[in-house]
């Protein structure tokens, strides 16, 4: 009796812990479906919602009415600002330096003394060689008077005539020695650099003083070969200076008949305002204007062209409220913006933004 007892226990037992296993279980299940069933909720909210929205206007995007303009391609080279007139002075007589006449920063113009070296040796020579001088013009007149009267020979004429003659050349070369032992500016400009100190020693080709004429500044640049037909003088070129944050619009005032062995390519020269403070050497970013279209042309963002599974470039025009891909041809492409050369016409209605979002024959809500 207490053994049939105990296994009805037992099996009472298992039971109900089978029972409450199941329970579990199906608790598991049930929350696994409550996610699913709120998800698929969600996702027929969103699409009611979405399909709610075309009915009742479409899918908002961006759009702008075409307008034709010209459009200009431009090649982008790198130049400098130089000066015509930019030279570095020297001494052309060694010599210790006796006096500096001006500072940086001041005008000079052309025929300025800066700088001259110890000229005393020269200068003696030239006070001795006068004494001598007066000496022989004295000799060489009377015996011209004499000779003009027929009195005396005419070896005494010529000799008179020889030595006046040699002693002019050699006071020559001693004033053109002392002009070599001044530093003469050759042009008209601003002293921007001084090398040298007073008693200092100065050899030719030492450089000494640098004067640079502010006035007669241009921009120089090399441009690759290929493009050799394409830039004339009287290109139009966009420059832009990087550390003065200015641009400027010019044209090409030279343009070099010689292509470069080495680099393959040509130079090209703009002249800049005198009116306007720009350095030597500051560096110049040119635009040069290679191309523009012959008519006013339809130009958009390359941002809103796409591309089809055959690769043909398209965009999106707004027909009536409704989505139209339309086919388009391109031209020259530059800095962002595209020449359209078919597809497009002026008063299109173009989808600027949201074109991603579109396809053909949806609705759309732009104003």
């Amino acid at each position: 009796m207490k053994k049939t007892l105990l296994i009805s226990s037992l099996a009472i037992i298992i039971i109900a812990c089978n029972s409450g296993t199941d329970k579990k279980t199906e608790l598991e299940k049930l929350k696994k479906e409550e996610v699913k069933l709120k998800s698929r909720i969600e996702a027929l909210e969103t699409e009611l919602n979405s399909g709610k929205n075309q009915l009742t206007g479409g899918i908002s995007v961006s759009v702008l009415a075409l307008k034709p303009e010209v459009f200009k391609n431009y090649i982008d080279v790198q130049g400098r600002v130089d000066a015509e007139e930019n030279i570095g002075l020297s001494t052309e007589m060694p010599g210790t330096i006796t006096k500096i006449n001006v500072k940086v920063g001041d005008q000079v113009n052309k025929g300025d003394v800066l700088a001259e070296t110890d000229a005393r040796i020269i200068n003696k020579s030239i006070a001795d060689l006068q004494i001598n001088t007066d000496l022989v013009n004295l000799i060489y007149e009377k015996q011209k008077n004499l000779w003009e009267q027929k009195i005396g020979t005419e070896v005494q004429f010529l000799q008179a005539k020889t030595n006046r003659e040699s002693i002019i050349k050699k006071m020559e070369i001693l004033l053109q020695q002392l002009t070599m032992t001044k530093i003469i500016s050759p042009i008209n400009g601003t002293v921007d650099a001084i090398d040298i100190k007073a008693g200092q020693l100065a050899a030719p080709g030492m450089p000494a003083i640098r004067v640079i004429n502010f006035s007669n500044l241009k921009i120089k640049a090399e441009v690759a070969e290929s493009y050799a037909s394409k830039i004339k003088k009287g290109t139009e070129v966009v420059v832009h200076f990087p550390d003065r944050n200015d641009s400027i619009v010019s044209k090409i005032n030279f343009v070099a008949r010689t292509i470069n062995n080495n680099s393959r390519s040509f130079n090209v020269e703009v002249l800049l305002d005198p009116t306007k403070e720009y350095l030597p050497n500051m560096v110049a970013k040119l635009n040069i204007n290679d191309y523009q279209s012959p008519k006013s042309v339809i130009v958009i963002s390359v941002k809103s062209i796409l591309k089809d599974e055959n690769n043909a470039a398209y965009v999106y025009v707004a027909a009536d409220k409704i989505a139209k891909k339309q086919i388009v041809k391109l031209g020259k492409v530059y800095n962002g913006k595209a020449e359209i050369t078919e597809g497009l016409s002026e008063g299109d209605i173009l989808v600027i933004a949201g074109y991603d979002l579109i396809n053909e024959g949806d609705a759309i809500i732009y104003n």
